[in-house]
């Protein structure tokens, strides 16, 4: 099984990424597409040409390793995607080949995060617009809807939210996913030095109690509002955890 995880930055897609990549099973991807989108948008990011340098940067030469042979011993591919790498340009297709879940998070919460660390986050940024396009394409081919978790339920319950979502994606719960080694990980892109650095330190995923919605101040709630309608599109499909 192929699962792809579509999410916007600041999502806790990364703590994921670690989660199944302490599955003896599972073979991870990190973020394939991101020297690509570079490439093609004219984005510029923080160490824009150590990015381009360590990937393909050709979308159809990045699909082709979405869809290799898994490794010897591993029944598992997971592929941690930000939705606004796969350009409007981009063939999306490759998709229907895939498990694909969506990984959601409140638009002020990842605005906030976003902010720290990028001064001026646009909706192609947050990401959810492109979330909500593949949802769609995949909502209508399929005639099923697409799994959705929102990573705030999943922290307030690490272990129970891991077992849902495996449930929900047919595979086997397995316990190993709730901590990993501090340090990062091998299949982390060059870039993590710039962004992982609080998953870094970490030791794995623990209950954390729900804090209220940040206040954004008012040079960001321009975005904000453009992102909370696709926010909420997918947060009604979002799976039920406790």
């Amino acid at each position: 099984m192929r699962i792809a995880m579509w999410s916007g930055p600041r999502n806790l897609s990364t703590a994921m990424m670690y989660a199944f990549a302490s599955r003896q099973d599972c073979v991870v991807m990190d973020e394939p597409f991101y020297a690509a989108y570079l490439k093609a948008s004219g984005e510029v990011h923080p160490m824009q040409e150590a990015i381009l340098a360590s990937q393909p940067t050709d979308p159809e030469e990045v699909v082709q390793a979405c869809l290799s042979p898994l490794p010897e011993g591993k029944k598992l591919s997971y592929q941690k995607h930000m939705s606004h790498h796969v350009l409007p340009r981009f063939s999306i297709e490759f998709t229907d080949k895939l498990t694909n879940v969506f990984l959601i998070r409140h638009p002020a919460r990842v605005i906030a995060s976003y902010h720290k660390k990028r001064a001026q986050p646009s909706l192609q940024d947050v990401g959810v617009e492109q979330q909500v396009a593949i949802f769609n394409r995949q909502h209508q081919r399929s005639g099923r809807v697409p799994v959705v978790i929102d990573s705030d339920d999943l922290l307030t319950d690490p272990a129970l939210g891991l077992e849902v979502l495996c449930d929900a994606i047919g595979i086997p719960f397995d316990s190993a996913m709730l901590s990993w080694q501090p340090g990062g990980n091998p299949a982390d892109g060059v870039w993590a030095e710039h962004w992982y650095n609080a998953v870094w330190q970490s030791n794995g995923l623990t209950k954390t109690q729900r804090k209220p919605i940040p206040q954004l101040p008012a040079s960001l709630q321009s975005v904000l509002a453009q992102s909370l309608p696709y926010y909420e599109l997918l947060a009604k499909h979002k799976l039920t955890v406790g």
